[in-house]
């Protein structure tokens, strides 16, 4: 069935995939079936050999403005458990390939928490980041206190969680939040161009490095070391390695097939 609140291009740029949220009277706010919709077709493109990479944008007003209150604003502690609605985000946390999101305007809440959940952040000049969550009475739980303190730092983190300041993405640079700043009429393409960067690599390659980044994350310092060796040396069992050294010592670009 085609999904009503997101538009999925999968070969929108050679091997790059690039899926829109697309609710845009509410400010692409996430319901439960655009969270849905969206790990679904994340899913599906992870297992499309020719995508290497996931541009997700919102449009030039706001990437996502949270998540749909008035889906939530009724129900009980028991009503959100039995939802259970985090396990859609921690589908998406486990699609493979790279994800970058391109975010101009309003990135709040769910919002904020689902670029944080990308691997990369391409924003405008126009972009708001923020938790603002305890306005109404609530906190993060996408993930907002956990990924924003480990980008941020606790200092920031705890003065826009507590608070529901918004930073500008001049802010997010500095802090180390984003990657980097375009016009709002560049931003989607300079994404794009950030993709590309990394389809051009060895897709196998490229997968094993997220998962040793992230990795970091989630252990200590020990650990992160043994699972990067591990990683490092499985690599040279990839044909994408024989290929990409002999073109190194032949000078010539390399042809990755992820094999």
């Amino acid at each position: 069935m085609t999904p009503e609140f997101i538009i999925v291009t999968p070969q929108a740029r050679p091997y790059i995939a690039h899926v829109q949220l697309n609710r845009p009277k509410e400010l692409n706010a996430l319901n439960l079936q655009l969270m849905q919709e969206l790990r679904d077709a994340l899913q599906q493109l992870d297992a499309d050999e020719n995508v290497r990479c996931i541009v997700l944008s919102g449009n030039d007003k706001a990437f996502a403005a949270g998540a749909d209150i008035k889906q939530m604003a009724g129900r009980t502690a028991v009503d959100m458990y039995n939802i259970d609605q985090f396990t859609i985000w921690d589908g998406i946390k486990k699609i493979r390939k790279p994800i970058i999101a391109a975010v101009s305007g309003f990135a709040l809440g769910g919002g904020c928490e689902l670029a944080m959940l990308c691997d990369m952040i391409v924003a405008s000049e126009t972009a708001k980041f923020g938790q603002p969550e305890i306005k109404i009475g609530v906190m993060p739980g996408a993930g907002g206190t956990q990924r924003l303190t480990r980008a941020v730092g606790k200092a920031l983190a705890m003065e826009m969680v507590l608070t529901g300041r918004f930073i500008s993405a001049g802010e997010a640079l500095a802090a180390g939040l984003i990657n980097r700043i375009a016009p709002v009429e560049l931003f989607l393409e300079d994404a794009f161009r950030l993709a590309a960067d990394v389809a051009r690599q060895s897709p196998l390659a490229v997968k094993v490095a997220k998962e040793s980044v992230l990795r970091a994350f989630d252990s200590t310092l020990e650990e992160g070391l043994h699972f990067e060796r591990k990683n490092f040396y499985l690599l040279f069992a990839s044909e994408d390695q024989k290929e990409g050294m002999k073109a190194f010592m032949e000078k010539r670009e390399p042809v990755f097939t992820g094999k």
